[in-house]
């Protein structure tokens, strides 16, 4: 590289980004461009998570202690794991759908606690935890386990604590 004599470096000409998605990299970022540089990362740490709890699950343990082999192990498969969705151009089929987002997709329409009727979006929320329609969303109406007298004693003695003045001496 050719330095002036102030000692700055010329610019270097823009470098795309190693996965073609038609913006320019930076060598900070692995000649990637910021938005293939997160996913990268985002991506390793789901791996050291995944392979943590794989771990975890093995040994029956809860500690999150990894050694270096199994982090080096884990960014060399991510990197390839990096190469070949981005060579990949058609879309994958869904069929590793994870559990989580298998679970909430299977969630069925929001009921009422108590008649079981649809609620949807005009279901209320009661303080002991369930949904309710528009009949039933009163504590009185469905029963309600939770003790609002209590819960009121405790938010008064929150907002006013007890004051006491100083004793005054006495002439």
């Amino acid at each position: 590289m050719e330095q002036n004599e102030t000692g700055c470096q010329a610019p270097q000409a823009p470098i795309l980004c190693v996965n073609n998605c038609g913006f320019f990299g930076t060598a900070a970022t692995m000649n990637m461009c910021s938005k293939c540089y997160k996913d990268v990362i985002l991506k390793q740490e789901q791996v050291k998570f995944a392979a943590s709890s794989i771990q975890n699950i093995v040994n029956g343990t809860s500690s999150t202690f990894e050694t270096n082999s199994d982090v080096a192990t884990i960014t060399s498969a991510t990197q390839n794991v990096i190469i070949d969705t981005t060579v990949a151009s058609s879309p994958q089929p869904s069929a590793a759908v994870p559990f989580e987002e298998a679970k909430e997709i299977k969630e069925g329409p929001k009921r009422c606690g108590s008649c079981k009727k649809r609620v949807g979006l005009t279901g209320f929320n009661c303080r002991c935890g369930g949904m309710f329609c528009s009949i039933h969303r009163y504590s009185d109406k469905h029963e309600c386990p939770f003790d609002y007298r209590s819960a009121g004693q405790e938010a008064i003695a929150k907002a006013n604590p007890v004051v006491k003045a100083d004793k005054l001496d006495k002439i």
